[in-house]
């Protein structure tokens, strides 16, 4: 078993609560889904699932109004014959910070491009080559793509190894009835079919998304 870790911080975040409707309030950290993202987007494999286990909250949560012009597909059809915009009201967190911890499993579906099977011929443990990989990226602060806070424009100010400085904050306590898990359940091999976790707790500012 082979596992990577990061620590990530940013001005402001957002993990949209499905259950909060049309002005959305986020979740006090990260889904499966969007820690998954942000790992991956430091480095992805084809060859390689990463799987995130915990997040641990650094910071105190503190939830802030956000207002935005949304100009998407779901306005109603007068507003996009208007060209018209629609301006979204939002929840969103502020000066956040998280240590996020995966485990690393060889990808046994899917259809290899070449470039996934040359990576696979180069190396007798992919999960081994994988977590080398992602540190070395990790330390030179490369990516593959660029990490967001839940919505693309809320980019980290921190992304790398983990600080010594920081820790999960004991008095964070929360539980709740119903959290989102996961949107593709097999990445771009799958169609979209949302997962969720009932009674998730976050105890000593610690989530864990395996039980």
């Amino acid at each position: 078993m082979y596992s990577i870790e990061l620590e990530i911080s940013a001005p402001t975040a957002m993990w949209a609560r499905p259950d909060t409707g049309d002005s959305p309030v986020s979740y006090a950290a990260p889904t499966y889904a969007a820690a998954k993202g942000i790992l991956e987007s430091i480095l992805w494999l084809q060859s390689v699932n990463v799987a995130p286990v915990r997040v641990e909250i650094c910071r105190p949560l503190v939830f802030q109004n956000y207002t935005t012009n949304y100009g998407g597909p779901l306005r109603k059809s007068k507003s996009i014959n208007k060209g018209a915009g629609y301006q979204l009201l939002v929840t969103v967190l502020t000066d956040v910070c998280y240590r996020i911890y995966a485990d690393l499993y060889p990808q046994n579906h899917g259809q290899f491009s070449n470039k996934a099977l040359a990576q696979l011929q180069r190396s007798t443990n992919s999960t081994h080559a994988y977590k080398d990989m992602f540190n070395r990226r990790l330390k030179r602060g490369q990516c593959f793509s660029m990490p967001c806070m839940g919505w693309k424009e809320f980019v980290p100010d921190y992304v790398g190894v983990l600080r010594e400085e920081n820790g999960p904050c004991a008095d964070i306590n929360l539980e709740l009835p119903s959290m989102l898990h996961q949107t593709f359940s097999k990445g771009l091999h799958s169609e979209y079919s949302p997962t969720y976790r009932q009674n998730v707790k976050i105890v000593k500012g610690v989530l864990n998304y395996v039980e």
